[in-house]
């Protein structure tokens, strides 16, 4: 065999065994003579010694050996010398006196040292594989398996069936760019890669499964950031005869049973809940991050009567007036005042208002407009001290909610509000709008997907086409203020379905072309169901402590969605194309004339 034992398996109690170890040399150094190797498998690490006066021949092979190399080593297991054992390595007090040698496989010269963090991405997306030997990525990459693993018990033993749904199916309106795979039997015809099992997941509450769950690979041609990549994975649930008080139920019980698996933590439940509009109003966002205070604050009552312009013309036109109370930010800079004023622009605000404390004085071209009734007000409802920096928005109230959110958090960044020691901090929002207003396209589109359930009591206001009132039977889960999972009730009456692609501007023939399969099954007796989906690689790099879902993924894409490792995307022989009946434009794209046929 290659081995009788891994590198992080032998203890004092092993002392005077003959054993076979099998691995990478992690580190080799020379002691005058004396050759020290570190040998390094997934689990651990496993001194060696090779000492000349042991084994003249032995320790001269030894002495050839480099970093990763792959080695089998045969030896007693002896107690390491006293003094020298290592208790930060748990077979530190151990070493391996060799009487065989054997090497596997040389490497050659590395491409980047595995001590130290890469500074060039790309390169360690072009040896990848090499990457994956870090010992922070091999624990990621451990981490979510057991998160998978904790999701696949869980789940089954509360009745749950793992059913698999197709990756080649049909292009349907579902919000993001879909990829397209031509099919070579039916020339000009395509399937899509799925963006979610969201229509086969119903289809199969429709079947009768009643409680499904899936582990599933999506697909969406967008644009990249930091937690997003074309192909990732998600934790699909759809359930039958529920409401949302079981989803809820049973998210946490997941949720919990993957970090105990995980990190050995208890996390606390049930989660609290926010409506969507209360997190927006107190916290400038759908998915709060709840680590630190400075929450927004209402002053409409205060300058309701109020001779500052700004604020009374935005308060009369409908508009609200909000704050936020960045404690000891009177220190700001000009840089910083310039980086905040140009967030709060990007996000449709026309300024940025703010007013600093310093040595017991209200700095700001604003204060001489303000009386001193609304000085005193604006005190008492933030809590103003000395040294603080006040941020004010005055405009509808989605733009001062979304500009003072955006605000906040930057500042948070600047000060480091957020805690340093690990806080889970769990949190349902619920009552999202069903509809969403796009003036790009002049025309309502469902915020989550068409299939998400008005709430029962705004069905009159459905019936009445009050698109802006209508809340959704809908809801998100939000870890430190990253969305890890969302979810809806779904429509499951037909002539319901048909309203709603109709809000949606779906006429009836695009409704049988796009979605005729989903309409037929609901009316076979479709059961009331529900469901959520969870971005499994945002929840393993919370789990992980990363900041981009690519720390977390065996074989990410880069930034501009390209592999590196294998250099694809990458041209095809012309002969592929022509078996599917594509020929590729003959101007140029981007600057560049296509290769290949035309």
């Amino acid at each position: 065999m290659f081995r009788t034992h891994d590198c992080n398996s032998l203890r004092k109690g092993d002392i005077g065994k003959e054993v076979t170890l099998a691995g990478w040399v992690n580190v080799t150094r020379d002691h005058g003579g004396v050759v020290f190797i570190d040998l390094r498998d997934r689990e651990g690490l496993t001194q060696v010694v090779f000492r000349p006066e042991e084994d003249v021949e032995l320790a001269k092979e030894a002495h050839t050996l480099r970093h990763e190399d792959v080695i089998q080593v045969s030896g007693r297991v002896a107690a390491r010398p006293a003094g020298t054992e290592n208790p930060n390595l748990a077979t530190g007090s151990i070493e391996i006196i060799p009487n065989q040698l054997r090497i596997l496989n040389r490497a050659d010269t590395l491409p980047f040292p595995l001590d130290a963090e890469p500074q060039n991405e790309d390169l360690r997306m072009t040896y990848r594989y090499f990457d994956l030997r870090r010992p922070r990525l091999a624990r990621n990459l451990r981490l979510r398996h057991a998160a998978a693993k904790a999701t696949r018990d869980y789940l089954s033993s509360h009745g749950f069936v793992e059913v698999e749904t197709p990756i080649l199916s049909k292009s349907t309106p579902e919000g993001a760019r879909d990829f397209l795979v031509p099919s070579r039997i039916t020339p000009g015809k395509f399937y899509a890669l799925p963006q979610a099992p969201q229509q086969y997941k119903q289809l199969l509450m429709v079947a009768g499964v009643e409680k499904y769950f899936q582990i599933a690979k999506c697909f969406r041609d967008e644009d990249l950031r930091a937690d997003r990549q074309p192909e990732f994975t998600q934790i699909d649930i759809e359930v039958s005869f529920v409401t949302p008080e079981d989803i809820f139920a049973v998210t946490e019980g997941m949720l919990a049973a993957i970090f105990k698996a995980t990190r050995n933590i208890d996390i606390k439940t049930p989660f609290d809940r926010l409506t969507y509009r209360e997190a927006l109003s107190r916290y400038g966002s759908d998915k709060p991050d709840r680590r630190f205070g400075m929450e927004l604050v209402d002053l409409g009552a205060t300058f309701r009567e109020s001779s500052f312009k700004v604020f009374r013309s935005a308060l009369d036109a409908g508009g609200v007036v909000k704050a936020i109370n960045a404690k000891g930010f009177a220190g700001i800079t000009i840089g910083q005042v310039d980086e905040l004023t140009e967030i709060a622009k990007l996000h449709r605000a026309k300024g940025l208002a703010f007013i600093k404390i310093e040595n017991g004085e209200w700095k700001s071209p604003i204060v001489k407009f303000l009386s001193d009734a609304e000085k005193k007000a604006l005190q008492s409802e933030l809590n103003i001290e000395e040294g603080d920096c006040v941020f004010f928005a005055a405009d509808k109230w989605a733009i001062a909610c979304e500009v003072l959110g955006r605000l906040r958090l930057r500042i948070a960044e600047i000060q480091k509000l957020a805690p340093a020691a690990e806080t889970w901090d769990f949190l349902w929002v619920t009552d999202f709008p069903l509809f969403e207003w796009s003036a790009e396209e002049n025309k309502w589109n469902a915020m989550h997907h068409p299939f998400t359930r008005p709430k029962a009591e705004d069905m009159a206001l459905f019936e009445a086409k009050k698109f802006s009132e209508i809340r959704a039977e809908a809801y998100d889960v939000v870890l430190n203020g990253v969305e890890i999972g969302g979810g809806s009730m779904r429509i499951y009456e037909p002539p319901l379905q048909e309203k709603m692609f109709e809000a949606l501007g779906i006429k009836a023939e695009a409704q049988q072309s796009q979605f005729g399969h989903l309409l037929r099954a609901l009316r076979l007796g479709a059961p009331p169901h529900g469901g959520i989906a969870f971005g499994f690689d945002r929840l393993v790099m919370l789990i992980c402590g990363e900041q981009s879902i690519r720390e977390v993924m065996a074989f990410p894409k880069n930034n501009r969605s390209m592999d590196l490792m294998t250099q694809s995307p990458a041209e095809v022989d012309p002969r592929q194309l022509r078996d599917l009946g594509i020929k590729l434009a003959s101007e140029k794209l981007e600057g560049r004339a296509p290769s290949g046929p035309k």
